[in-house]
């Protein structure tokens, strides 16, 4: 798929959805936001920062609010969709059976503009403690300056690296995982740095 760089290039991507993600499009105009693609998604930012996400997929589309989980007032259409994991992402999901409510969402939006004009900012994370799994304690003993350079990668890399050694369900699995991932270790690499943008 070509590299999406328009908010009409998203849409012609996603004709299940162009009509009721152009009818979104239309609200968060009408906004002092500006319109922007991001990640390959058009986002909404106001006073530089990211507000306000379109999003369609297979079965849904949806609204994503960057800080979300800040609103107070309009939250019952909110959704956190990972819970566990995300910390302040919330968005709102629609399908084809239920047709945006651009009434009911308005106040979502104005609510998300006065919480950054405040200066309203979410609590620090609470950063869960790092446990190293078996499969790695068993190849630091077999390669003993493996265990340096892993811990010398910021803390977000190296769990990277353990979850996907930990959703591994078969041994030959993680095991393959493991002989993948311990060259990018070495070349002090996270597992996911080819995706991200200098």
């Amino acid at each position: 798929m070509a590299k999406i760089t328009s908010v009409e290039e998203y849409l012609e991507a996603h004709p299940e959805w162009s009509s009721q993600l152009e009818k979104l499009r239309n609200l968060l105009n009408t906004f002092p936001l500006k319109e922007t693609i991001k990640w390959g998604a058009p986002v909404y930012t106001y006073k530089g920062k990211n507000l306000i996400g379109l999003a369609g997929f297979k079965n849904h589309y949806a609204l994503w609010f960057f800080q979300g989980s800040l609103l107070q007032e309009n939250t019952q259409l909110l959704h956190n969709a990972q819970e566990g994991k995300t910390q302040t992402l919330r968005q709102i999901r629609f399908n084809s059976q239920s047709e945006p409510d651009l009434k009911l969402l308005g106040p979502y939006i104005q609510e998300m503009v006065e919480i950054l004009d405040r200066g309203i900012i979410p609590p620090k994370a609470t950063i869960k403690k790092l446990i190293i799994i078996p499969e790695f304690l068993e190849i630091f003993r077999s390669q003993q300056d493996l265990e340096g350079l892993f811990t010398s990668l910021p803390v977000g890399k190296q769990r990277e690296y353990i979850s996907y050694i930990s959703e591994a369900k078969r041994a030959e699995t993680k095991k393959s995982r493991l002989e993948k991932i311990i060259p990018l270790i070495r070349e002090g690499k996270g597992l996911n740095d080819k995706y991200r943008k200098d």
